[in-house]
């Protein structure tokens, strides 16, 4: 029988995919509270035909070493940072991932932090928790607009990292009246083409947005892009929101930023140490933060599992992924050196 290594439980979607196609499954993670031990990792990539990973496991030469026999990762996420492509490539092992599925859902979350920290939504909602309500005010937790507002003046929204989600954020934007601009250095010819954002220089986006939004991809390039420079670039009223990665932004930079209200607050889904936050965040008032739910929705979740299935089972097979991200694999050398060793296994 065939064997996938699953790192930590999916939703039953996909489990129950691969238990229809006879495969056996074997999962990692004990607890969901817990992650998975190096050697549950190393026994498990050693045990399997194929590896179903999650983000959260980092995938290395060494460990894809292990098993000369691994026919390919089919990663449960949109990012795939967490495994060495280059190294999987030249072993001949495919790697997948799960793309476009979950874009509506993160640029929702996106906008409910960015109208959450904009108007104190989590403040209200302590504050009526925890009993202090007791009359109404005028000046009872002044939040900002979004749209045009009482002022009537249009805000600006700037979105660094227009892909999918970014693109998805900007149309969204159409709705209150904002002004989008956008900085992505490999993108400009799309951002000019949308009809929805303006290019921007990056400093130039710091200093005039009332709200900035994140999504780059990590790379060596957008380490650290939001650092203590950058966030002294932005207004003082301007708010934050991350839904990217975490080490997009220096985290203590931001800290002292919202502790000495360089801007005027911050949403964020991810973290730079995640699932640890720079000290003094959680104290931080203006700052809104969630455990890296941007999509946790059942829908996508579930979208997400079976595509991952339908990735591990192509790669058990021997045949094309549907959601290749290193598809120049398929014609080496070392792919087809591998696909020839696992099947003469199966003839054995």
């Amino acid at each position: 029988m065939t064997k996938i290594f699953v790192s930590r439980r999916i939703p039953a979607a996909g489990i129950d995919i691969l238990e229809r196609a006879g495969v056996e499954v074997r999962v990692g993670q004990e607890r969901e509270d817990e992650g998975v031990a190096p050697a549950v990792m190393r026994d498990g990539i050693a045990w399997c035909d194929v590896l179903l990973s999650l983000l959260t496991e980092p995938v290395d030469r060494a460990l894809l070493a292990l098993n000369p026999n691994l026919r390919g990762v089919a990663n449960y996420a949109v990012g795939f940072n967490n495994i060495d492509v280059t190294s999987a490539t030249a072993l001949g092992l495919p790697v997948s991932n799960t793309p476009d599925v979950l874009t509506d859902t993160s640029a929702d979350l996106t906008w409910a932090l960015l109208l959450g920290a904009a108007r104190r939504i989590p403040e209200a909602h302590n504050y009526m928790r925890d009993g202090h309500y007791k009359l109404w005010g005028p000046n009872l937790l002044l939040g900002a607009d979004v749209s045009p507002g009482g002022n009537g003046k249009r805000k600006v929204l700037g979105v660094i990292g227009f892909g999918r989600i970014g693109t998805a954020v900007a149309k969204r934007a159409m709705g209150f009246d904002m002004d989008v601009i956008a900085y992505d250095p490999h993108a400009r010819a799309q951002i000019d083409a949308s009809g929805i954002a303006k290019w921007s220089e990056l400093d130039n986006l710091l200093a005039t947005s009332d709200f900035v939004c994140l999504h780059p991809l990590l790379t060596k390039e957008t380490h650290h892009l939001i650092n203590e420079a950058a966030l002294k670039r932005m207004k003082p009223t301007a708010i934050l929101v991350n839904v990217s990665r975490g080490p997009v932004v220096d985290e203590a930079a931001l800290v002292r930023a919202l502790r000495e209200r360089w801007i005027a607050g911050a949403a964020l889904d991810v973290f730079e140490h995640e699932p640890a936050m720079a000290e003094g965040l959680a104290e931080c008032e203006n700052a809104v933060i969630v455990p890296h739910i941007a999509s946790a929705s059942v829908g996508t979740r579930d979208k997400m599992a079976t595509m991952a299935a339908e990735n591990a089972l192509a790669h058990l097979r021997g045949g094309r992924a549907p959601n290749p991200v290193n598809s120049d694999v398929y014609v080496s050398e070392a792919y087809r050196a591998r696909v020839a060793r696992f099947q003469d296994n199966k003839g054995k």
